[in-house]
């Protein structure tokens, strides 16, 4: 088959490789039909992460059944599924508890694992046109009858949808209340999206690039852009000085201040200055142990300078970590089916597998217009 591989910092190619097999009775193999290039693609992308040589990426996939395995019970060939990004078991303590993200049995060593993904367990990515899912009737979100006709929509499931909703439910958002998202990246956009839908008062988006604020203002958000001024000053200003009821993290450990210079600590901190007091702050932006190749000292050793004299002061409240898609994922697909929501309005490019390297390229380089890019290996 074809697939994505990461050869070195900024240097990936599409190559043919062994095609996935059954391995255990609970697999099955799906035909991927949709598989996105996510912010955190970029992350290990540009060598900042402890990624491999050789593997595969691609974490939001979906596609449809072509063999199954003789132990899965629910899903069938022909089958269109979603896949959540986290790999699950199903029986673990944390999976009992629906913490997916965070399950202990499918990366030994550590809570967690995901396709293509660094520091994440085994399972290659699904930027391919095949991908082996395990542990499948439990992974599987089976798509309705309208899967083909909202393709485009429902992947969004496999992260970006239901990541964006976390961050706002981590941040303990009430109807009627307003929030500030920092970043309109794809998961910032779709924390807006979530907002909206959820009924904010007001929502706020902060970034730094033209054509995402436009979409943020599309999608009913007011656009901060922090080119103008401190971010956190101008929500206070439009808030009548009190800030936003709630707050969320979507950029990472990568975040750059006002200027563009990368400074890990500046959403984190100007999120504990825009938030009222007693407030809560969702934080669903990438922060990692370790990152050798970052511009400062603390940063490398995962660690950032946190204003934490004001949040103590102000009686807020954190909520962080990966999103546990099974959580939410079904909920959101019936929002899909019936209209409410529509993630799909981010995508900017509808590209074939072969034009990934490209496409990272102008991605990574946050290009003009490179909002949301979804790939088509075999659709």
């Amino acid at each position: 088959m074809k697939a994505v591989v990461y050869n070195g910092p900024k240097d990936v190619s599409v190559d043919t490789i062994d095609d996935p097999k059954i391995e255990k009775p609970t697999d099955v193999i799906i035909r991927v039909t949709t598989t996105n290039i996510c912010g955190s693609d970029l992350h290990m992308y540009e060598g900042r992460t402890s990624f491999e040589k050789g593997r595969v990426f691609g974490h939001e996939n979906l596609g449809e059944v072509i063999e199954v395995g003789s132990a899965v019970d629910r899903i069938k060939k022909g089958d269109r599924v979603c896949m959540p990004f986290n790999v699950g078991c199903g029986f673990c303590e944390n999976c009992e508890r629906g913490l997916t993200g965070f399950c202990l049995t499918t990366n030994p060593g550590t809570a967690g694992a995901a396709y293509g993904f660094a520091e994440m367990g085994p399972w290659q990515g699904g930027q391919a046109e095949l991908l082996r899912v395990p542990y499948a009737d439990f992974n599987c979100l089976k798509l309705p009858e309208d899967a083909k006709e909202k393709e485009d929509d429902y992947v969004m499931l496999s992260d970006i949808f239901p990541t964006g909703w976390h961050g706002v439910e981590l941040s303990g958002f009430l109807p009627g209340e307003s929030i500030a998202i920092y970043g309109a990246g794809p998961v910032g956009l779709m924390a807006a999206h979530s907002a909206q839908i959820r009924g904010a008062a007001q929502i706020f988006v902060v970034d730094f690039h033209d054509d995402r604020l436009k979409l943020a203002e599309a999608m009913g958000a007011i656009p901060i852009d922090m080119r103008k001024g401190d971010p956190a000053q101008q929500i206070l200003e439009a808030t009548g000085g009190l800030g936003t009821d709630r707050g969320v993290e979507a950029v990472g450990y990568q975040c750059c201040d006002r200027h563009g210079k990368e400074r890990s600590n500046y959403t984190m901190n100007c999120l504990v200055k825009s938030t009222k007091a007693t407030g809560g702050i969702g934080v669903v932006g990438v922060f990692i142990p370790e990152d050798p190749n970052a511009p400062d000292d603390l940063q490398k050793e995962g660690k950032i300078a946190f204003d934490f004299g004001n949040f103590w002061f102000k009686g807020q409240k954190i909520g962080t970590g990966q999103c546990n898609v099974k959580h939410y994922n079904r909920r959101l697909m019936n929002l899909i089916e019936h209209g409410r929501a529509n993630p799909a309005q981010i995508i900017s490019h509808r590209l074939p597998l072969d034009q990934a390297p490209d496409a990272y390229k102008h991605f990574d380089a946050r290009d003009d217009g490179w909002t949301k890019v979804v790939l088509k290996p075999t659709d």
